[in-house]
C-alpha cells in the first residue's frame, strides 16, 4: 500500500499542469488554445512570454526532481522503489495529466528534472548542451531530441567509467523514447523545413 501511495504521489506531481495553471491564473489564457496547444514550456514562452515560459519550465523541471526524491521522505523510508522509477511515473503524469484531460507536455523539462534529482552533473551538461545546440539550430525541438541522445551516451559512458548504474541507462533510454515519440510532428516539420525557429538566441 505504501508503494502504491508513493507511485500515485509521483504521478500526481507529474500531472500538475504548470503551463495551464500559470496561463489561467496570471494571464487568463488557456495556452492549449494557442500556438502548438502544448502545455509545456516552449508553447508557454511562445504564447505568454519569457517570464511565464521560464516559470513553467522551472516548475516542470522541479516536478521530475520532486518525484525522484519522494523516497527520501521518512514516511516512505521503508520502500524500495528506485528513484528513477518514481521519476518516470512523474513523466507519465506530465504527458497524461489527470488535471488537464490527460493531454500534457512533451516531457523534456520533467525528464531533465529526474536527472537533476538523481545525477546532477548530467543535468548541468544537458543544460549547457541545450543552449549550445539551440544557438546553432535555433530549434527547441531538435535541441531537445539531441539532449535525449546526449543523456543516453552519458549514461553509457558513466556505466563503464564511474559506476555500473544500469537502471540509469534503461530509464534514460525510456525517456528518450518518450521524448522522440512526443516530437513526432516536430520531426516531420524539421524534415519539411517548416519547424519554427527561435529568434532570441
Amino acid at each position: 500500500m505504501t508503494i502504491l501511495i508513493l507511485l500515485l504521489l509521483a504521478y500526481l506531481i507529474g500531472s500538475i499542469p504548470s503551463g495551464l495553471w500559470v496561463g489561467k491564473l496570471f494571464y487568463n489564457i488557456d495556452i492549449r488554445e494557442h500556438g502548438s496547444g502544448n502545455l509545456g514550456g516552449t508553447n508557454t514562452f511562445r504564447t505568454l512570454g519569457k517570464k511565464a515560459g521560464l516559470a513553467v519550465t522551472i516548475m516542470d523541471i522541479l516536478k521530475g526532481t520532486s518525484a525522484t526524491l519522494l523516497g527520501l521522505l521518512p514516511f516512505f523510508a521503508s520502500t524500495n522503489v528506485h528513484p528513477l522509477i518514481l521519476g518516470v511515473v512523474a513523466v507519465i503524469g506530465h504527458i497524461y495529466p489527470v488535471f488537464a484531460g490527460f493531454k500534457g507536455g512533451k516531457a523534456v523539462a520533467t525528464s531533465g528534472g529526474i536527472l537533476l534529482g538523481y545525477n546532477w552533473p548530467i543535468f548541468v551538461i544537458l543544460v549547457v548542451g541545450f543552449f549550445i545546440i539551440l544557438k546553432i539550430t535555433k530549434m527547441v525541438s531538435l535541441s531537445s531530441m539531441c539532449l535525449a541522445i546526449i543523456a543516453l551516451i552519458y549514461s553509457i559512458v558513466y556505466y563503464f567509467t564511474v559506476k555500473e548504474d544500469w537502471p540509469l541507462i534503461v530509464i534514460v533510454f525510456l525517456l528518450a523514447i518518450f521524448i522522440f515519440y512526443r516530437h513526432r510532428s516536430n520531426i516531420e516539420r524539421i524534415k519539411n523545413g517548416t519547424e519554427p525557429k527561435v529568434k532570441w538566441i
